[in-house]
């Protein structure tokens, strides 16, 4: 008896030691995956940023540090034009997009369960559906409209197909603070004497702005980067950014004011996030003293 219990300890122990080798093991290879795939994401941002200051405009070649590409950054009138493009229709699409959205999700979640669920069915549709098949479905149907309005591709068709797709991000990060809110706080408003659609900016919309303002990140973000919907709506000379810089593949080397001002979008971006990380974290200080 004494060696069979010998035994099971002995083989308990190998199995606890074996445990915990896996477990090592296990969290070393946890370790490497993480950091492959922080490398994978943050190794082209890294790449650009250094081609930005790099006098030469080989790729596998640094020579010298220079910051000619900031200073002259917008002298190529072409790169310039496509800049202020990209601009225009990112902040106005984003701009429709975040009110409609938020009265979209207002509105949706008035609605009962089932209804409720049916809509946001639908409005999950374009965030699923393929950017190509999304591109050439807009393109046909603003073909149809061009014997109306002769003038329509161009800057409208643009605002128009990135409406389309930025609305649902904004109607989806706002749902989620509106399920958050009291449901009667909207009641209370109207019986206070507050109209029904001033009860709206000054009840609601300060109740779930935290989601607004997410939503309308998501869509800045995604407006601003698109070429497949663009490349299917724009017209003829008219292009955003997206649009240049596929068109200018084909020469032998990029234009350099394209890494200095990804690396500035990059940079400023980062200190949006940093600062209202920062506004974030003294708001929950504030809460806490009062509390």
């Amino acid at each position: 008896m004494e060696s069979i219990n010998y035994e099971k300890a002995t083989l308990e122990e190998y199995g606890y030691k074996d445990r915990r080798v896996l477990k090592k093991v296990f969290k070393i290879f946890n370790f490497v995956v993480v950091i492959g795939i922080i490398i994978l994401i943050y190794l082209p941002i890294f790449v650009i940023a250094l081609q930005s200051v790099n006098a030469s405009n080989d790729l596998s070649v640094f020579t010298t540090f220079t910051i000619t590409n900031y200073i002259h950054m917008f002298s190529d009138r072409m790169f310039a034009t496509s800049v202020k493009n990209t601009l225009i229709v990112t902040l106005i699409s984003t701009l429709i997009a975040t009110i409609f959205g938020t009265l979209i999700a207002i509105g949706i979640n008035s609605f009962e369960k089932k209804k409720r669920s049916k809509i946001i069915l639908l409005n999950n549709i374009p965030l699923l559906n393929a950017d190509i098949v999304t591109g050439i479905s807009l393109m046909l149907v603003f073909s149809i409209l061009l014997p109306i309005f002769p003038y329509l591709f161009g800057l409208p068709t643009l605002i128009l197909a990135h409406v389309f797709f930025t609305l649902p991000y904004v109607v989806l990060s706002v749902l989620p603070k509106l399920k958050e809110i009291d449901p009667n706080l909207m009641d209370a408003a109207v019986d206070l004497g507050v109209k029904p659609y001033k009860s709206i900016y000054k009840v609601i919309v300060p109740a779930v702005n935290a989601g607004i303002f997410s939503g309308m990140l998501l869509a800045f973000t995604t407006s601003i980067d698109d070429f497949v919907v663009s490349y299917f709506t724009v017209g003829n000379g008219f292009d955003n950014l997206s649009i240049w810089i596929y068109g200018s593949i084909g020469k032998k080397s990029l234009n350099p004011a394209v890494y200095a001002f990804s690396t500035s979008l990059t940079l400023l971006m980062l200190f949006v996030l940093i600062v209202i990380y920062n506004l974030g974290k003294v708001r929950n200080k504030k809460n806490g003293k009062k509390v």
